[in-house]
């Protein structure tokens, strides 16, 4: 038994190091091996032929009589096949173009043994043996190649320490990806999984397909690491239905580009990529409507506040496409501003479009300023998306969050009335709904003082976008999520139940876009953000598609811990949409209109005069007890911070 095992142990070195030697040989040498090896295979081949006629392992008189021919062929038959390109192709990766030489090769060397016993009158010599010959020929030319192939291939698999993957989905972009990794030396197919109960138990490219219900199973018997989507077509609901899959199994979940970028050539199937999120939710975007996106912004001058942030970025991507005559970008943070800029402007002169952008550096709150960009280049339509968004930050700075929030929107909405702006947009966000944050509360009242300008019959069109959270923006859990899995975690969540609604930054641009363009004046948009997501699940989920495992009471050797800080000072556990009842459809789908109740313009006017005088003082608690008179539903749910006191560290906010 210990002889075997020993004996075992020396075939597995010795075909490693087989493996290795073959792997660093170096072109030229493979070459001559193939050139020798066609020097013997086909002179062999020709007395096969022979052989094959005649039912005689040496039929003597017949191959005595055309002897010089098993010196000339080979000779002629190596310039053949150099001339064809034959020995510039990489065995390992030999596929039908080489095949075609080799059949074009001895094709030719069969016609020429014909044409040869032709013209020189060669006795003894039956038609049949070219034709014999060039069979024969193409099993031990082409044949022997496609076995060092396999062989190679196996030797990979089995001694090149690959790792074993799954792919899902067994068709073209399946098995392209198969193709792809086979000459690579990182991974190896270890099976295939499709939906089709039609392929399954049949072979792909040499792989067995099962069904995708055996996945978790053959992941869990064969320890495999990593599950590859190769669903490039697949809708966001199959996508997540195939992730769903492995959910609770400590698989890395990969996926190939979608179809769209392999056709336009910026990626290609190999290039394998995490999950998006966005899958994981499964939400498919409806398409915009085309009439919406023009009306507000098709040569027309536009202004984005805010230009540099998550949202107000993406309103500039996408309304650059829509061919403004001018796209206005206002933004205080200078590298923001910049970055952007230099984004747009690569844009514009890739996609050859006749739009100019126009950087501009300065505040919302600065009337002086706002009132000359709205002057001086005669805009039509504003998108006000300048704000300050992170919860914690604005409950521990409450003037800068009703300054830039409240007063700021004051300044650009009034200046967008004074000057005959046609359209004015507010971006505003679910956590103005019964507010427990000073940041809701502010963008609450921000919302009443468009509604109130709606009220005076202004030429301006005035209209709210009430929306959740995005992923990817510059407060979006999912970054942070990324970062602390790299780092080895732990992931930090503020509570077991606390949830969110979630929607990618382009989807909520362009649906900001066309309610804006839907608005008559004064009304509250409300996009469908789809169901609420539990923030431990998608911690958990992004952890365990990162192939670990959470870490946790039933499973102490897990890879990473998820860590409950608790909720922090304005942070709710559930964030919702509308603060009445009051809510009908529009003719988009995934936009509802809230009615919403309004202040009376004397109310409203005094509220903002007290919160300047809160600010002149610096009071924080008479900021707090304004905004609580003014906004329904308003209950911080802490008390201010004392920046003088020491207090814990907090995870940022959901």
């Amino acid at each position: 038994m210990i002889d075997r095992v020993e004996s075992e142990e020396k075939g597995r070195k010795l075909r490693r190091r087989l493996h290795q030697r073959v792997a660093s040989m170096s072109r030229p040498a493979k070459r001559a091996i193939m050139i020798a090896a066609d020097l013997v295979a086909l002179p062999l081949a020709l007395w096969s032929a022979y052989a094959l006629r005649f039912s005689d392992f040496w039929p003597e008189p017949y191959i005595t009589a055309a002897w010089w021919l098993f010196p000339v062929l080979p000779v002629v038959g190596v310039f053949v096949f150099a001339r064809l390109g034959l020995y510039r192709a990489v065995v390992r990766y030999m596929g039908t173009q080489a095949m075609l030489a080799v059949l074009k090769g001895v094709t030719f060397l069969s016609l020429s043994l014909l044409a040869t016993a032709y013209l020189l009158r060669l006795q003894q010599f039956p038609r049949s043996i070219p034709i014999n010959f060039g069979l024969v020929a193409m099993i031990y030319v082409g044949g022997s190649r496609f076995l060092v192939r396999a062989y190679y291939q196996w030797l990979n698999k089995h001694y090149a320490q690959k790792q074993a993957v799954i792919i899902y989905g067994a068709g073209e972009a399946g098995v392209q990806l198969a193709n792809a990794l086979a000459s690579g030396r990182e991974y190896y197919v270890h099976a295939f999984l499709d939906d089709d109960r039609a392929l399954v138990g049949s072979s792909v490219v040499g792989v067995r397909v099962h069904h995708a219900s055996e996945g978790p199973a053959l992941v869990a018997r064969h320890k495999v690491e990593r599950v590859l989507l190769a669903m490039p077509e697949a809708s966001r609901a199959a996508r997540k239905r195939a992730i769903d899959l492995f959910d609770g199994v400590p698989v890395q979940v990969l996926t190939v580009p979608s179809m769209p970028e392999i056709v336009s050539g910026e990626a290609t199937v190999d290039q394998l990529r995490e999950v998006e999120i966005e899958d994981l939710l499964g939400r498919e975007p409806v398409p915009p409507r085309r009439e919406l996106l023009d009306l507000s912004i098709r040569d027309k001058v536009v202004l984005v506040t805010g230009a540099g942030g998550s949202i107000g970025a993406e309103l500039c991507r996408q309304i650059i496409r829509i061919a403004p005559r001018k796209l206005l970008l206002l933004d205080i943070a200078e590298y923001a501003l910049y970055a952007i800029d230099q984004e747009l402007s690569a844009i514009v002169r890739d996609e050859g479009l006749d739009t100019r952008v126009v950087p501009l550096l300065g505040s919302a709150c600065d009337r002086a300023r706002v009132e000359s960009i709205l002057r001086r280049f005669d805009v039509q339509t504003v998108y006000h998306a300048a704000a300050y968004k992170h919860v914690p930050l604005v409950e521990h700075n409450v003037f800068e969050g009703v300054r830039n929030n409240v007063l700021g929107t004051q300044v650009v909405a009034e200046s967008a009335a004074r000057l005959g702006v046609e359209r004015c947009i507010l971006v505003s966000t679910d956590k103005a709904v019964r507010p427990t944050s000073v940041m809701g509360a502010t963008k609450r009242l921000a919302e009443l003082i468009l509604q109130d300008l709606a009220t005076r019959r202004t030429e301006t069109i005035f209209s709210m976008v009430r929306f959740g959270n995005v992923l990817g923006s510059s407060g979006s859990v999912v970054p942070l999520f990324r970062r602390q899995i790299e780092a080895g975690g732990p992931v930090t969540v503020t509570h077991p139940d606390i949830t969110r609604f979630f929607m990618t930054i382009p989807e909520a641009a362009l649906l900001v876009i066309q309610a804006g363009s839907m608005a008559k004046g004064g009304e509250v948009f409300v996009l469908d953000m789809g169901s609420p997501v539990k923030i431990v699940d998608l911690a958990r989920r992004m952890i365990e598609l990162s192939g670990l495992e959470v870490r946790g009471e039933q499973n102490p050797d897990g890879d990473i811990e998820i860590l409950f800080t608790g909720l922090r000072p304005g942070e709710k556990l559930y964030e919702e949409l509308l603060i009445g009842r009051d809510v009908e459809g529009t003719d988009h789908p995934k936009i509802m209109r809230a009615n919403e109740e309004l202040l009376d313009p004397e109310t409203l006017g005094r509220v903002l005069e007290e919160l300047r005088a809160a600010e002149a003082t610096q009071s924080v608690d008479a900021a707090r007890r304004i905004l609580r008179e003014a906004v329904r539903g308003f209950e911080p749910s802490g008390e201010p911070v004392d920046w003088l006191a020491d207090r814990p560290s907090h995870a940022p906010v959901h």
